[in-house]
């Protein structure tokens, strides 16, 4: 990977990275866009303070109007103001005018690739596990130029459910690093930071406080007097993917309280009607990003805003909240985005894209993983193309998350409308013969239904060691190559990196299911392993890291590239993609099944005169017969499919 220019001292600086080298077999590529290294350590007042613009200012008002009334926004104005002006006097001169270059539409490119993990999953000696991680990132010969952003997730002090139950949101984990470790690595990789922000542990000092009656506190958590206070009418209409009561008993100085926690008795949804909650929300985003976030992640931000006698999902003012927050960075930090966590069905997902310029820049494309899992247990991709045929892309500065794992495991929320209840039910089964578990929510009609599978990704496409390892990594592969060619920005999660097993053991410790695929990972182990020529990683090294290699080098896969999904045959998925400037051509053909295939594509389909094509992929010509391409494929072939004239333009360029 290319590294950022840097200077030497405390000072900030970033860099626009140079153009497009597009060789097949390079091992470094630039980036492309914007990259933040550190901000000054001190606010400069020396220099002129931001200025906020008369249409900003007005924005920001009528943001805070409408969820808190003319008049409360007019007195809390002058404090949001005062803390975008102590964040702006943190960056450095070369920064402000390097901002000016910043092109929304190229803020995510074919180049990024980002890799999920918590900060303490691969555990070395001698330093910290973020420095550990950090190492083996750099050194893995299969990621050394590939992946070019790393999402932490949550690395701050918790109370419970592995990291999300933050007890001091300004700090590092003392068991994982420090702020340093976290900015050394920033150095080399854009970093995306969790904005945990419904939520905070009950051990927390704010909630805490709240509990002693201290003013300063008052009313941060959604509280009542009595469980009675909300109504069973109100509690039907709740929607929330757990099936524990919404309302947790503590004991505070006035009284017993009753407090809303969406998640866990633990986690203290905070109240967004106390506007001094929203604008701690802001100041610890500018903090993130002053700490080296390139892009924030708002975690389970469907439910950031509570009202009863409501749904408490997807409500108005949730979304003129997200919006504040893009205005914020619009005026301060332009080259930071804004990602959406909504495990929910796909039409209220995309909805957090606003109108194409005013919320996320990028949300999960939750549907995506159920959809891939189906299309491989069926071996069929009808579903999966119709819906990838049918899907909206809102405008050119924004784009999906396409992931197939995560930390937690297989949200099934986001193919609701999609696929058949009984075709859902169908692939929990099978994942359960996989050895996943299952999560389940409290569903409309009051009754539980599945929520999530949990498990490892390579678990959930193999089952135990029925076949030839090196043919499972095939199928594993082939199913990670169906988001790697959509339009969007491939996520891996560091489990579906490496090909984890489920680990059971872990579960009956801890008693969460989700816990299945975060097992702990010996960094002497994973390079002794990958010593091995047969071994399960290795595969995994040779035949993902060969494919992800090419993604990053074809403008074709850039995020704002044309999609054309063919419907060739229920025995592969194909997407025709089209750099943004019309010059490059690529054909991806994945067989989903286990069993060989030949299909034909019509000349006049693939928008191009060519006759002859490159296989990226294995390297080998084909040819178009009677204007017809006809391809023979082994079971899981992964054919990528370029233009002979592109390559040899590429070549000389």
């Amino acid at each position: 990977m290319k590294q950022v220019s840097r200077t030497k001292g405390t000072n900030r600086e970033y860099a626009v990275a140079e153009s497009h080298k597009k060789k097949e077999d390079s091992s470094i590529r630039p980036s492309l866009k914007l990259r933040y290294s550190a901000h000054n350590q001190e606010p400069d007042f020396t220099r002129p303070l931001l200025e906020i613009s008369s249409d900003e200012r007005k924005k920001l008002i009528a943001r805070l109007s409408f969820l808190y009334g003319e008049t409360d926004a007019k007195s809390h104005i002058p404090e949001l103001e005062r803390i975008l002006k102590v964040y702006y006097a943190h960056k450095p001169r070369e920064m402000l005018e390097l901002e000016k270059q910043v092109d929304p539409e190229e803020r995510f490119t074919e180049n990024d690739i980002i890799l999920i993990t918590y900060g303490d999953l691969l555990r070395g000696e001698g330093h910290s596990p973020l420095a550990s991680l950090a190492t083996f990132l750099e050194n893995a010969p299969h990621l050394r130029g590939i992946v070019n952003t790393l999402h932490i997730l949550p690395f701050f002090p918790y109370s419970s459910d592995r990291g999300f139950s933050i007890t001091d949101f300004r700090s590092v984990d003392a068991t994982l690093g420090s702020w340093m470790d976290i900015e050394e690595i920033g150095k080399s990789f854009q970093l995306m930071f969790d904005g945990v922000l419904n939520h905070a542990s009950s051990k927390s000092y704010a909630f805490q406080e709240m509990l002693n009656g201290n003013p300063a506190y008052k009313d941060i958590a959604i509280t009542f007097k009595s469980q009675d206070d909300l109504t069973p009418e109100h509690r039907k209409l709740i929607i929330r993917p757990r099936t524990s009561d919404i309302l947790t008993e503590f004991q505070s100085i006035n009284g017993p309280l009753h407090v809303w926690t969406t998640f866990s008795p633990d986690q203290i949804d905070l109240n967004y009607k106390n506007p001094k909650v929203l604008l701690w929300a802001i100041d610890t985003l500018l903090l993130y990003v002053r700490r080296g976030a390139d892009i924030i992640r708002l975690d389970a931000v469907t439910y950031l805003w509570a009202e009863p006698g409501t749904s408490s999902v997807h409500l108005e003012q949730t979304h003129e909240i997200v919006k504040l927050f893009r205005d914020v960075l619009n005026i301060v930090a332009p080259g930071v985005a804004l990602i959406t966590e909504t495990n929910v069905p796909h039409q209220d997902n995309v909805s957090y894209f606003g109108n194409g310029y005013d919320e996320a820049q990028m949300i999960y494309n939750f549907a995506l993983p159920p959809l891939v899992l189906h299309t491989f247990y069926r071996e069929n991709s009808d579903a999966i193309s119709q819906w990838a045929k049918d899907l909206e892309f809102v405008s050119k500065a924004t784009t999906f998350f396409n992931i197939l794992d995560t930390h937690d495991g297989i949200g099934l929320l986001g193919v609701r409308n999609i696929l058949p209840r009984k075709e859902i039910d169908f692939m929990v089964q099978r994942a359960k013969d996989h050895g996943a578990l299952i999560s389940y929510r409290t569903g409309e009609d009051g009754n539980d239904e599945p929520y999530e599978i949990n498990t490892t990704w390579f678990s959930a496409l193999n089952k135990g060691m029925e076949e030839d390892i090196e043919f499972q990594v095939k199928r594993f592969v082939a199913s990670r190559s169906l988001a790697l060619t959509l339009k969007g920005v491939p996520g891996i999660y560091f489990h579906g990196l490496i090909g984890t097993l489920n680990n059971h053991s872990i579960v009956k410790s801890t008693g969460s299911k989700r816990e299945i695929n975060r097992e702990v990972i010996d960094e002497k182990e994973v390079r002794k392993i990958l010593l091995d020529p047969q071994s399960r990683l290795t595969h995994i090294r040779n035949q993902l890291g060969n494919i992800l290699r090419i993604r990053v080098q074809y403008k074709a896969f850039h995020p704002n590239g044309d999609q054309h999904v063919l419907t060739l045959s229920s025995d592969t998925f194909t997407v025709l993609r089209v750099s943004p400037d019309g010059k490059q051509h690529i054909v991806s053909i994945t067989n989903v099944t286990n069993r060989s295939c030949r299909i034909e594509i019509p000349q006049s389909g693939l928008m191009v005169g060519a006759t002859r094509w490159y296989d990226l992929v294995s390297k080998r010509e084909w040819s178009s017969v009677n204007k017809n391409l006809e391809i023979l494929m082994e079971p899981y072939d992964i054919i990528w499919l370029l233009p002979f004239h592109e390559r040899e333009e590429i070549q000389e360029a």
